[in-house]
């Protein structure tokens, strides 16, 4: 294997597969109809710069009212506060957010890191979304970037947690298929602790794998396949395909 490596962890890669992929998602996971997918499929045509018809963003309404509040980032993790005694098939805590605000927002800690020390207003935030908002510049693809990294010998991993709703698994899916590249080792279940530990497949100067289990921030959810997924990653070898 090559010597370069460049890893993308549940990237938002091009803007039509983006939303494609993530309504589809839904439709695969039971999250919304098949009557309001349909009508998606049939009113949304996310590859034009055209604005959405009326009749693909009602659609779009109704697969967010369908879906409800369920925590997007791991569509299996229960809710921050919740008062539920049901068992979660997901071990993340999905108030970690909060907490990492509080320490990040005390002045001890900021003293401690020598943060903030101009005083700006506001608290610390672990994603701006004014500056999302104002980005201006936003390329709606960055798959001509990432064909020009593999064309120059650099080895592209590209991975993904599969329950993950805010950029799902399947959007990488449909970006993968656009880079055209040829399979050199076909798709298998890579192992970790003895148990499936996600999927992988290598393309010619790109690999895709996906981390089982894992949502949008993988390590929080599946630290010990994160580290094993890593660890191949740093010794330029492919996710161990037995167990």
């Amino acid at each position: 294997m090559n010597n370069y490596y460049f890893q993308i962890g549940n990237a938002y890669i091009d803007y039509a597969d983006r939303w494609a992929g993530t309504y589809d998602h839904f439709w695969t996971s039971a999250l919304i109809s098949d009557e309001t997918h349909n009508g998606i499929i049939a009113n949304c045509n996310f590859s034009s710069e055209a604005p959405d018809s009326d009749a693909c963003e009602n659609y779009q309404d109704k697969a967010n009212a369908e879906k409800g509040n369920i925590f997007i980032y791991d569509i299996y993790a229960p809710l921050c506060g919740s008062n539920s005694t049901a068992p979660s098939i997901s071990s993340y805590d999905p108030c970690s957010d909060d907490y990492v605000f509080a320490y990040l927002n005390t002045p001890e800690v900021q003293k401690a890191l020598h943060a903030n020390i101009t005083g700006l207003p506001g608290p610390w935030e672990d994603c701006n979304y004014d500056i999302l908002g104002d980005w201006e510049d936003q390329p709606d693809t960055v798959l001509p970037v990432i064909k020009k990294l593999m064309a120059s010998g650099i080895s592209v991993w590209i991975y993904s947690g599969d329950t993950d709703g805010i950029i799902p698994v399947t959007t990488t899916r449909y970006s993968m298929a656009k880079l055209g590249a040829p399979v050199k080792t076909p798709w298998y279940p890579w192992y970790s602790q003895g148990e499936v530990g996600g999927y992988a497949v290598e393309y010619q100067n790109v690999t895709f794998v996906t981390i089982r289990g894992a949502g949008h921030f993988v390590p929080s959810y599946q630290p010990e396949r994160a580290l094993a997924f890593f660890s191949s990653f740093l010794q330029g070898k492919l996710p161990p395909g037995t167990n």
